[in-house]
Parts: C-alpha cells; structure tokens; sequence
C-alpha cells in the first residue's frame, strides 16, 4: 500500500496576499494545529506559530529559541543563498534586533532612552498638523488615495521629523523600506538605499547636532561604534514606519468595508483606541514576524522542531487559536491580550508614540473626511510575506476644510 506523501508547505505569502486571511488560518489550524509549516521561498522552509501558547513560549525562552539568525540552519548550510530576497528581513543584522541576552538589553537601552524623550503632546500636534496639511492638499479633488497620500504619508513625516529628516529625504526613504518589507527582487537593492540615506543623516548629526532622536543616540553611552548608531536608527525606523503605516491603513480600510466597524465608530460607540485595538487583534501591521531559531532539538505544539529551523511569529494567526479563545470572537471591546507588539525580551517599545500617531490620523480623517466612499471593489494589498498594507484606498469625499 502506498502512503501518501505529505502536502507542500504553504508559500508564506498566501497568507498575506489572499483576500481574507481566516479561511487561510481556519484550514492551517485545522490541517496543523498551533505550529504549521510553510514555505519562505522555494525550497526554504519554516514554521509558522499560531498558538498563543507556543507564541508566549519562543518569545519569552530565548535560551532555547534565539533571534539570532546566524543559528539557522538553513542559511549556514547554503540553502538560503546570501543574496535571497529574504535577506533583508531574515539574515543577521548587527543591532538589537539581532542579538539575546547582555548584547541586546545593551543596545535596547538607548532605543528606550530616545522613545523615552519623546515629548508626546509636542508629537500630537506634529501629527494633527501634517494630517491636516495631508488632507487639505487633496480636499478640493473630492478623490484621494488614502494610502498613498495619507497613511504612507503620516508616519514617514512624522518619524522623519523626529529623527531629523526633511519630507523629500524622508519619501526617499519609503520608497527603499517598501522594497525591504516586499522580499522581492530589488528587497536587496532597497536596504542598501535605506542605510545609506540614514548613514548621510549620522553624519550630518554628527557634524551639527540637533533635538532629533538621531543626535539623542549618538550622544548614548550604551552606543560604542557609529556602526551601533545607525542600526539603531535603521531599527526605530524600519520598526517604527511601515508598521504604523499598515496600521493606519488597515483601520481605514475597515472603516470602508465593514458597515458594523465603520457605523460603531463614527456613531461613538466605539472608541478610537478600542478600534486601533481590534485592527492590532484581527489584522496586525505585521501578519507575519520574522523570526526565532531553534539552538537545539525540541518540541513545540506536538511538532518536532529541529536545531537551527525557522520559526515565524504568526501575530495574526494566534487570532484563531480555539484554546485561547473557545469559539468566541477573539476581539472584545478594551482587550489588549493581543501580541501584535510581540512579547518577551523583544517586545516592541515604541507603542505609545505608535498609538499617538495611529490614533492623531484616524481620529483626523474621522474629523475632516464625511461621505467617504470607496471605489474600487477589491482591495489588493502589497506584495509581502510579512505584511498585510492594503496596496490602495482610492475614494471619494466630501470634507469640512
């Protein structure tokens, strides 16, 4: 009797790229409970955790599961080449991101630091202010993109502004992070675009220092290279940007498509931030996070995991858990029982600033935006594994300006 082999891995990006993820995560936990295997690109493999469990587990015993990625395996033995499209969000880096123990608590220190300075009211009235500018420029076409021209635009400004870059140096840099997110071909050719536009920006802080975070962690202790410097900029950018961005986005994009979602917000039924919450639990900006690798032999929700496999961080997938959440709908109004910011030594630190500029933008497009309709039918979203940004939101309006 022949036994019938097993089914491919999943591609990753069928996750992301699909029209709705729960059919998709629905068959994955049916098929493989809380650890699945999927496919990163052909013939690279991993796991994709989704048990909220399993997830708590390899965020919080970096003993066992590390974030550095020269322990995996299938990059030290030459089956992830070096130029693979998911270098950029997968290999090594030098930074905080990239290290455990003593070396991370280190080099998280001066990022904690620099969110720390940040003056919050200050930062509110920057963001109210470039999201009026925002809509005050396309207000009088009674049509917009509100991605291209308003949640792509609301962080980069933002962070841009703390960090200490004008807006034409700051769309540069959207541009490189949007190839660095997509893993695509040029995934490569936009990382070097992207260090190297915030390297210029070292420099130009070290010769003039200034009150931008970007002065803030040149001046750090805990910093010992210009090379430490810059990676943490790369961090609180790269971390801080594209994943606001796709938070904002994903909100808006709810607010367009979902009459229940859109009629409990405007109607105050639903607040500002318990919306920002369930878009965190039902459609994270990052969908997928790369990643944690295994040092030794082990077991994870009934899997055998081997030395050195890949283990991605499924955020939204762990929505879908029915030990964590018995049937019931998994977003409930005040809950942040979510791990859209990740849990354990690697936790995002920067949510506050994250939610101050998420919720400045909604709260603004809800003030200023009336009648708002989309016009497309389907909603296509960029091109990646790790990230689910509606690609576009082409509308129209009417407003109070």
């Amino acid at each position: 009797m022949t036994v019938p082999s097993p089914p491919a891995p999943l591609p990753l990006l069928a996750t992301t790229t699909c029209p709705d993820t729960a059919p998709v995560f629905d068959r994955l936990w049916r098929d493989h409970g809380p650890v699945a295997p999927v496919e990163l690109e052909p013939g690279v493999n991993a796991w994709l955790v989704m048990g909220y469990e399993e997830l708590k587990a390899i965020t919080g015993t970096p003993d066992l599961y590390s974030r550095d990625a020269r322990d995996w395996k299938a990059f030290q033995d030459g089956t992830v080449p070096p130029d693979s499209p998911l270098g950029p969000m997968m290999f090594f880096r030098d930074n905080v991101i990239g290290y455990d123990g003593e070396t991370h608590r280190r080099l998280r220190r001066p990022l904690e630091s620099a969110i720390g300075s940040i003056d919050h009211r200050r930062l509110r009235r920057t963001v109210e202010a470039l999201c009026a500018g925002l809509i005050g420029g396309f207000v009088h076409r009674g049509e917009a993109d509100l991605v291209a021209e308003y949640a792509a635009a609301v962080p980069l400004l933002t962070i841009g502004d703390l960090i200490g870059l004008d807006p034409g140096q700051s769309r540069e840099l959207l541009d490189a992070m949007r190839a660095l997110f997509g893993s695509g071909e040029d995934a490569q050719d936009g990382n070097r675009r992207f260090e190297a536009l915030l390297a210029d920006l070292l420099e130009s802080r070290r010769a003039a220092p200034s009150a931008d975070l970007t002065s803030h962690l040149l001046s750090h202790e805990d910093l010992h290279t210009d090379a430490e410097v810059l990676q943490s900029i790369v961090v609180l950018v790269s971390a801080g940007n594209h994943t606001t961005i796709s938070w904002i986005a994903q909100t808006l994009r709810l607010m367009l498509t979902d009459p229940r979602f859109n009629s409990r917000l405007r109607g105050g039924r639903l607040g500002i931030d318990d919306a920002l919450d369930e878009v965190l639990s039902v459609a994270p900006p990052m969908i997928n996070m790369p990643a944690r690798y295994a040092l030794r032999d082990t077991e994870l929700g009934g899997r055998p995991i081997a030395k050195g496999d890949a283990l991605v961080l499924g955020l939204a997938a762990v929505a879908h858990d029915p030990r964590a959440h018995a049937g019931a709908t998994f977003w409930q109004r005040g809950n942040r029982a979510h791990l859209a910011w990740s849990a354990g030594p690697h936790a995002c630190p920067a949510r506050d600033p994250a939610r101050t500029i998420a919720r400045t933008a909604v709260a603004t497009a809800l003030h200023l935006l009336r009648d708002v309709r989309l016009t497309i039918d389907t909603i296509d979203f960029e091109p990646s594994p790790w990230t689910r940004c509606p690609a576009r939101l082409p509308v129209t309006h009417t407003a109070t300006l």
